[in-house]
């Protein structure tokens, strides 16, 4: 009877131990964007040759940009995180346009997010993982976009130099296709490299 006495008492000392490890942190992260819109099965105004091969003219390419984000740090064991956000991000891409009379140029097509996600991190030493969904609002486009919405799926990973700072690099993928055709559609993708702080709450 002792013995099961002892061992319940160790597990209760054990468990309010992890949870006294609770912590509530907020922090920034802020860092560039390289975004792009995924091709589709077939581009938009294209044609075929003499030989029957099909030219694209409109094609896609990344460009750069930023993004800010403030967060809340849920850390509610050793070696998970619950991670809420809200990111401003600049997005879109370059779009290389093919004109009959001018030929090939360049036009920037440029859209701006404010995504609310919910990341998990996991957390080894200094090292932490990334994942999580995100749903992201249109606030600002140079473009007539297909939705004024997006859901995207994030995975990253991240490098704490110290107890506040740290570095990340994050890949996300959109869902929904920014531009929608008869033919293709094209969707987001971008990743994301940047530099987080925590503030220590006295």
């Amino acid at each position: 009877m002792k013995k099961y006495l002892i061992i319940a008492i160790l597990a209760f000392y054990n468990s309010s131990k992890t949870y006294a490890q609770v912590t509530f942190k907020p922090g920034i992260r802020l860092g560039i964007n390289i975004s792009n819109f995924t091709k589709g099965s077939l581009d938009i105004n294209g044609y075929f040759d003499a030989n029957g091969n099909y030219i694209y003219k409109d094609t896609y390419s990344s460009k750069t940009d930023l993004y800010m984000a403030v967060y809340v740090a849920l850390r509610l064991t050793k070696f998970y995180t619950l991670q809420p956000e809200i990111c401003y991000s600049n997005q879109g891409s370059v779009v290389k346009k093919y004109d009959q009379n001018n030929g090939y140029y360049d036009s920037k097509l440029n859209i701006s997010y404010l995504s609310l996600g919910v990341v998990n991190k996991f957390t080894i030493n200094k090292l932490n993982i990334h994942i999580g969904p995100t749903i992201d609002f249109v606030v600002n486009e140079n473009f007539n976009s297909d939705s004024d919405l997006d859901f995207a799926f994030l995975l990253g990973v991240g490098y704490n130099l110290t107890s506040n700072f740290g570095i990340e690099a994050r890949i996300k993928k959109g869902i929904v296709p920014v531009l929608d055709y008869s033919s293709s559609n094209h969707t987001n993708q971008v990743f994301q490299l940047g530099a987080t702080y925590t503030f220590d709450l006295k």
